[in-house]
């Protein structure tokens, strides 16, 4: 009887062993997942200054599909300005959306807390946190954009900065923002049949001059909004 030859290399890939070699081969190749890296912490806070609540003042306008004004503000509020350690600066502003004021009319100011608007109840704050920006921009004005967070809903938004009218804008005179943004970013979606699409707000701004703020504010506590609103008036 003469020898068994020997198995040729693709004879020797056949039945299970083929089957692993190939698997083997399938991931020899591929890398690991890389894990995430973990965020880079920001600049380190120095030093925090509050509102001064005497010449600040935060407020909200709209208009009508008639043209008329509609008027509110936000009486009670929470923030300060950030000074970071690289010598930027950086906004943070918390509204309480169950104190909103509307034009003086108990009724209009119902339906702004309602569940059709601010829905105080659900969403008691509106908030602010700017980029951190150059500590000259409230003196040269210009842009100021940060993370808006309304209704329950977070997004990026621009507001501008007027040139400041003293050499010490927040301390010595205000300072002073406007930005408008999109009702229908927010779902904002009550009373569209009257109400236009675009809510501008002011930040109208002035610090506390000698006392700073702790590193973690408490927030203010709003009350709780009425359940119903009246219906609007033609």
């Amino acid at each position: 009887m003469s020898p068994a030859r020997p198995l040729r290399p693709r004879q020797r890939l056949r039945g299970r062993g083929a089957a692993w070699l190939l698997a083997l081969a399938g991931t020899a190749g591929a890398q690991a997942p890389v894990p995430p890296a973990a965020p880079a912490p920001g600049p380190r806070v120095v030093r925090q200054q509050g509102f001064d609540p005497l010449h600040t003042r935060f407020s909200f306008e709209l208009r009508t599909r008639w043209g008329q004004k509609v008027e509110g503000e936000f009486p009670r509020y929470d923030g300060e300005v950030n000074v970071l350690a690289d010598g930027r600066h950086q906004v943070r502003i918390r509204l309480a959306t169950g104190e909103v004021v509307v034009g003086g009319s108990e009724r209009y100011t119902r339906m702004a807390r309602s569940d059709r608007f601010f829905a105080a109840q659900r969403y008691p704050y509106i908030e602010f946190l700017s980029e951190p920006h150059p500590a000259d921009l409230a003196r040269t004005g210009g842009v100021l954009r940060g993370r808006l967070t309304l209704h329950g809903i977070s997004r990026m938004e621009t507001f501008v900065l007027g040139p400041a009218a003293c050499a010490r804008p927040g301390e010595d005179c205000d300072a002073i923002a406007h930005g408008s943004v999109s009702r229908d970013d927010y779902a904002l979606d009550g009373w569209q049949f009257a109400l236009g699409n675009r809510v501008r707000f002011t930040m109208q701004v002035r610090l506390e001059s000698t006392q700073n703020k702790p590193l973690s504010p408490r927030p203010p506590s709003p009350r709780p909004p009425p359940s119903a609103p009246a219906p609007p008036e033609r």
